[in-house]
């Protein structure tokens, strides 16, 4: 058995490591309020990369941060790693996301006034702790994303590609058991894309942690090995696809939107 096929295999096996039970989230709205979530559950296991698929507006991204404890459910509840995020003190969530999850976001967030070198290793820099200590695993991570060369650059001085890579190795620096990926490709062109989202499944693969991809590019949920599909602030389907090294057969996702009228 391939060493992918093996990953896999143990991912069937694995625990829930995200769980959210009947989610819902109300925000105010002229009057009265507007619901962007309706009672969403799912179950996401360790090791599993997953993608939420749906049109613009439909309530992913606030699902996604609700799940990384960024914003809190107006009902129900969120486990990660077996904690319920509402139980935490602010401080407490705030240690716990910096530690346990990492973010990929559309925009960049890099610092301009830091290295790209610097930028990886800001949640080291939050927690008080001295890059000099961990350079060689900054280096390990800037070489490991292409960026041989370009450690010590501004980000102006580095490309989109460039500075979304530099995004997903500071996502990566603290070793985190779950990455959550917000239309991570939202500013790239098709080529720097495509790397990204090999970058994002290599290291979910070969590192062994957990990532949740929002998204409403087709080729990019390819990637997942099962998609949730959403409208109107509810999960309406689920596919499986498996864990498959080539991700360019993008037919089983089209005919289930087709299915869905999405």
């Amino acid at each position: 058995m391939g060493a992918h096929l093996a990953a896999a295999a143990r991912v069937l096996e694995a625990a829930p490591i995200l769980e959210g039970k009947e989610i819902g989230k109300r925000y105010p709205f002229g009057d009265g309020w507007t619901d962007a979530l309706h009672g969403v559950s799912f179950a996401i296991r360790e090791g599993e990369f997953v993608s939420i698929m749906g049109p613009s507006g439909c309530g992913k991204s606030t699902l996604l941060h609700i799940a990384g404890g960024l914003i809190p459910p107006s009902d129900g509840a969120m486990y990660v790693a077996g904690r319920d995020l509402i139980t935490l003190s602010d401080r407490e969530l705030a240690r716990f996301r910096r530690e346990r999850l990492g973010f990929v976001f559309q925009f960049y967030n890099l610092i301009p006034t830091l290295t790209a070198v610097e930028n990886i290793g800001l949640p080291l820099l939050i927690g008080g702790e001295s890059l000099e200590a961990h350079r060689d695993r900054l280096l390990d991570l800037a070489e490991l994303f292409g960026l041989r060369g370009r450690e010590e650059h501004p980000p102006i001085r580095l490309s989109a590609g460039e500075q979304q890579r530099v995004a997903l190795a500071r996502a990566l620096v603290m070793r985190p058991s779950i990455v959550l990926a917000d239309e991570p490709t939202g500013n790239l062109d098709y080529n720097n894309s495509r790397e990204m989202l090999q970058l994002l499944w290599e290291s979910c693969v070969n590192l062994g942690h957990t990532t949740l991809l929002v998204t409403h590019d087709i080729q990019a949920a390819r990637y997942a090995d099962r998609v949730y599909f959403m409208r109107d602030g509810e999960f309406v389907d689920e596919l499986a696809l498996g864990r498959q090294e080539v991700h360019t057969d993008v037919g089983p996702i089209i005919a289930r939107l087709q299915k869905l009228h999405l």
